[in-house]
Order: C-alpha cells, then sequence, then structure tokens
C-alpha cells in the first residue's frame, strides 16, 4: 500500500474538527467584532428573500450536478451516477480536510480507483480533472475583467505570508501566473511528450539537493504517462462535454455569493461581484488550513465587505461557508462508513476468491 494511504485515518474525527473548530472560530470572532445586531433585525424578509435563498441551494446542487456529470463522462460511464455521487461528495470532503494549497488529489485518486478503476485511469481522471479547472479559471478571468474593466476588484489590505507582506493585486498575479505554467506543462506532460518530461523529472531528481524526492518525482512520471495513454484519442466532443461541465459548476459555485447576497439586499452589478470573487479565490488556494478554514471568512470580509450593509459580511460568510464547505464535512461524515464499508468488503471477497 505504498501509493494506498490510510484512508480511515486520513478522514479520522480530529481531522474534522480541526478545520470546523477554526472557522466556527474566526467566523464568531468576525461576527462578535463586526456585525451589528440590530441590523439583522432591520432587514424586512420576504418571499424574494426565501427565493433567493433557495436559489443559492440549488448553486450548491448545480455545482455537485456539474461535477458528477464530469466524473461519469471521465470515467466512460463505467460508474453509476450514485457511486459517482458518492465518489465526488467524499472527494470534496477530503478537499475539505486538506490545505488547500496541497489539494486532496492524492486521497481523490485512491476513491475514484477503489471503484474499481484502474489506477491509470483514476489517475487520468484526477489529473486531468484539474486540467479542467484550471483551464477554465485562466480563459474566464481575462474575459470578465475586460467586461468590467474600471471597477475596483482588489482588497486594500496587505496579507503577511512567511513574514512578507503582499498586496492582494500581487498574490492574484504570482497565483494566476503559476496556474498557467502549470497548466502549460500538464497539457504539454499529457498531450505531447510524457516520456520526455519523466525523463526530465528523474533526471532532475536525480541531483543531490533533490534526491530523497526521487521516488515521487519517478511516481509523478509515470501517471503522466498513463495519463497521456488513458486521454490521447478522444474526441471534440468528449472534450467540450467536460469543459462545459466544469463551466457550469464553477459558474454555479460563483453565484451562489450572488444569490446569498440577493436574499438580503439589491445587487447592483452581479459581474462585479462575480469578478471579485475569482480574484479571492486566487488567494484562498494559497492558504495553509484545511479548506481554506478561517482564512476564507477574512478574505470574504475584505473583498465583499464593499457590497454589502455594514456589519453584514461576517454573517453572510458563515451562510456562504455553510453552504459551500460545511456541508461536505457533514455529508462526507455520513457516505464515508457505508462507502468503506462496501469498498473493503468487496476486496476482501475478490482477496479470497482467488
Amino acid at each position: 500500500m505504498s501509493r494506498e494511504l490510510n484512508i480511515a485515518r486520513f478522514f479520522s474525527v480530529k481531522r474534522v474538527l480541526i478545520p470546523v473548530f477554526i472557522g466556527i472560530g474566526v467566523g464568531a470572532f468576525l461576527i462578535l467584532r463586526n456585525t451589528d445586531i440590530g441590523l439583522l433585525y432591520e432587514i424586512r424578509w420576504n418571499n424574494a428573500s426565501y427565493i433567493w435563498l433557495l436559489m443559492a441551494i440549488f448553486m450548491v446542487i448545480f455545482r455537485d450536478l456539474g461535477y458528477i456529470f464530469r466524473l461519469r463522462l471521465l470515467t466512460d460511464k463505467s460508474l453509476s451516477w450514485r457511486r459517482c455521487f458518492q465518489v465526488i461528495m467524499l472527494w470534496e470532503f477530503a478537499s475539505a480536510l486538506t490545505p488547500s494549497v496541497v489539494g486532496g488529489s492524492a486521497v481523490a485518486m485512491f476513491i475514484v480507483h477503489k471503484e474499481k478503476i484502474s489506477l491509470g485511469k483514476a489517475t487520468a481522471i484526477v489529473m486531468i480533472t484539474a486540467l479542467l479547472d484550471e483551464l477554465f479559471y485562466l480563459i474566464t478571468v481575462p474575459l470578465v475583467l475586460i467586461i468590467i474593466a474600471g471597477y475596483p476588484l482588489f482588497s486594500q489590505n496587505n496579507f503577511i505570508i512567511l513574514g512578507q507582506e503582499f498586496s492582494s493585486f500581487t498574490l492574484f498575479l504570482v497565483g494566476y501566473l503559476f496556474m498557467f505554467v502549470l497548466t502549460l506543462f500538464i497539457s504539454y506532460a499529457v498531450f505531447i511528450n510524457p516520456k520526455g518530461i519523466k525523463r526530465f523529472l528523474v533526471k532532475l531528481f536525480h541531483l543531490k539537493i533533490l534526491r530523497k524526492w526521487r521516488y515521487g518525482a519517478l511516481t509523478t512520471g509515470n501517471d503522466l504517462i498513463a495519463t497521456s495513454k488513458e486521454m490521447k484519442g478522444k474526441n471534440f466532443t468528449f472534450w467540450l462535454k467536460a469543459f462545459a461541465t466544469t463551466f457550469f459548476s464553477w459558474t454555479s459555485r460563483f453565484l451562489l455569493i450572488n444569490f446569498l447576497i440577493l436574499a438580503f439586499m439589491p445587487v447592483d452589478n452581479h459581474l462585479h461581484i462575480y469578478a471579485t470573487q475569482m480574484v479571492m479565490w486566487v488567494i484562498m488556494l494559497i492558504s495553509p488550513t484545511p479548506g481554506g478554514s478561517g482564512i476564507a471568512e477574512l478574505i470574504f470580509n475584505d473583498f465583499l465587505g464593499v457590497f454589502l450593509l455594514a456589519g453584514l459580511a461576517p454573517v453572510l460568510a458563515v451562510f456562504w461557508r455553510l453552504l459551500s464547505y460545511y456541508i461536505y464535512l457533514i455529508i462526507g461524515s455520513i457516505i464515508l462508513p457505508g462507502w468503506l464499508l462496501r469498498v473493503f468488503r468487496k476486496q476482501k471477497k475478490e482477496t479470497e476468491n482467488i
């Protein structure tokens, strides 16, 4: 089990509770410090408010439906809709328990593989999923920024990372360029020259300073070759559907906040809010905490507070995280025991029959 980490240990109670306590702690601090409770009583709830809240919930459902459709497409429909749902929920669960800067790809690969998908194909699915997500961002951000040119998008507050102070614009630029370089690398490695990239990685990590990571480099090279074999030859329709489901999921993810704000107050420029979230998302990607817990609540106030009544941002941040983050901790915790029982019981039976 060199690559098959102990999934039960990864999804331990301790791992679940740490981000919950961080998020709740930061959320409570922001609400107590910055929220005028009297303001909440002044908000007039009407039928439109409940409709917008319902639309926000639909955005969560649509986001996951897009991922489920994409997974079924990438697995060539070898997984049922029910199993695709379980895999996506556990995938989101893993991502919620992993620092955003690291991601939950290794766990996702394990989960997909345990659904009787070959390790090569499971690797391909996870890598192509990451590639599609990056492509959505790289393509959509310039288009949106051009459309709303002139509108303020960046927080006025600076961020301190490893003792160094950075503006939100600098972090966004670095994050975007990193995504661009990573996408180019993966595209070249998967679709053009996977064996050449493997040879390059092996030679690079034979240097004395990098030698202790050479096994990981070799594994990455093998993953690239496996992904290339799985994905080469897919037709245009396949890639169009894959990107369409990706676009659908990410658009739903961002529109969640738009509808949440509408439930509390009018919105003048939806695209401005949408674009601001894109900038905000890059900052969240470098978060060292599980699922961006704590960091997300803080930067929500910095970036989106300008669109809200004074003191309302911390409350909406909690609503947003409840629907976009904590819900996956809850659903994942419910699904995990049954999934573990199913996949490992099946594995045990297959071993006994050999």
